[in-house]
């Protein structure tokens, strides 16, 4: 009886051990599957090729999108990115956008949408934008003044409309300077300048409870602003030329010119007094510049534009004794360089690669109204219609017609050039 019960006693005890060792098993086999699913991460999939990728993401139940670009660097099929980082676990991932290249533009496309980089680029130059409804000016169109340096806000929002529904696209003036012309394939380039930090450019109206500015909107800024808005695409940016004034609103200036960098605007030299630099000595030609780019220096060091647009669009010649100490100078101990200087201007400027392209003389637009004629806005776009700066929509690659290619810049090593 007592074998028996020892018997019974020892088949139980093996029981339990055997059901403990088949739970530490099972548990141990559940833990590394766990981990092991938990640590599977992302592959580098821009080494694979598409239908790799489409097996990879079907056997880790991932979502792909794939997204085809024209790109230089890159073989037709060839991957270019992925938008999740290699190495991330796959359990944190919903889907992936995948980019792959479609190579270079074909030359269908480009003659199709007329790509032309040795084309022509407008840079208009407003000075004051007037709260005003056009018709109860005294002058034609938008002008507020006899001459039209000065605009309605009614006139300068048709301007921003007319340049966008023309396929025109807003860049940086230091872009257009220094080459880097960042528009979508088939738009065009167009760079607005505003001269004398006039009050109305950017009016301020108080600030807000947190100490920022308030801009009155049918101010110049204030309607940049509601483009900004309205068209996401217009990439909306300007130049702002001051005096030493800056925009006459002493209470507000510095916050008006840090306000101004920080939301994508550029601030230039317009010389402390509107100085005519035909009629100044060399002294005060350094003088009335440097006084200038002290100020926005002690502002926004390092954050302007050293670029000058010139009063009254003199020296009317590079060849004038004061035009080297406008590029370059000394005043007081502060020493300057102007890396551009901009005329009073009449028609387009030429492109970047142009090899004529002077960027110490650039050519401007005056935006005013004169009934189509003496380049007034509705002329300079009608005589841009075969003659625009269209683009291949890469900032790295310029590309020309082959009748042009007579007119590159020889210099031009930083970028891929392609003809057709």
């Amino acid at each position: 009886m007592k074998k028996g019960k020892l018997k019974i006693k020892n088949c139980i005890i093996f029981l339990i051990i055997l059901i403990l060792v088949l739970y530490l098993v099972i548990t141990l086999v559940k833990n590394l599957t766990t981990k092991e699913e938990k640590d599977k991460l992302l592959v580098n999939l821009t080494t694979l090729t598409v239908d790799e990728i489409k097996d990879y993401a079907s056997k880790n139940k991932l979502n792909i999108n794939l997204i085809y670009e024209y790109n230089y660097d890159k073989e037709n099929g060839e991957i270019i990115s992925q938008s999740v980082k290699e190495g991330t676990s796959l359990k944190n991932i919903k889907e992936i956008d995948i980019v792959i290249s479609k190579g270079g533009i074909e030359k269908e496309i480009l003659t199709e949408k007329n790509v032309n980089e040795m084309g022509k680029i407008p840079v208009m130059m407003y000075h004051g934008i007037h709260n005003v409804a056009s018709s109860d000016t005294e002058y034609t169109g938008g002008n507020v003044d006899k001459d039209g340096y000065n605009r309605t806000s009614e006139a300068f929002r048709g301007d921003l409309e007319k340049y966008y529904s023309m396929g025109y696209r807003m860049i940086r003036l230091q872009d257009y300077v220094d080459g880097n012309i960042d528009v979508p394939l088939g738009y065009s380039p167009i760079v607005l300048t505003f001269d004398d930090g006039a009050s109305n450019n950017i009016k301020v109206t108080g600030l807000d409870s947190n100490g920022n500015i308030i801009i009155d909107p049918n101010s110049a800024v204030g309607i940049l602003e509601e483009f900004k808005k309205k068209y996401p695409d217009y990439n909306v940016t300007a130049t702002f030329f001051v005096n030493g004034t800056l925009f006459n609103q002493k209470e507000y200036d510095e916050k008006i010119i840090k306000w101004l960098i920080d939301n994508g605007y550029d601030v230039g030299n317009h010389t402390e007094s509107h100085n005519d630099l035909s009629a100044t000595t060399t002294e005060k030609t350094q003088s009335v510049i440097a006084s200038v780019y002290q100020k926005l220096e002690s502002i926004i060091p390092g954050k302007y534009v050293n670029i000058i647009a010139l009063p009254f669009g003199k020296p009317t010649s590079r060849t004038h004794t004061n035009y080297n100490y406008i590029l370059e100078g000394t005043s007081n101990g502060y020493s300057y360089k102007t890396h551009a200087a901009l005329r009073v201007g009449w028609e387009p400027e030429v492109s970047p690669y142009n090899k004529n392209f002077n960027i110490t003389y650039i050519k401007r637009c005056r935006a005013y109204d004169n009934n189509g004629k003496e380049f007034d806005i509705e002329s300079v776009f009608k005589n841009l219609e075969k003659t625009r700066f269209i683009s291949d929509g890469f900032k790295d690659v310029v590309t020309i017609k082959e009748q042009d290619k007579n007119l590159l810049n020889e210099n031009i090593t930083n970028k891929k050039i392609v003809t057709y």
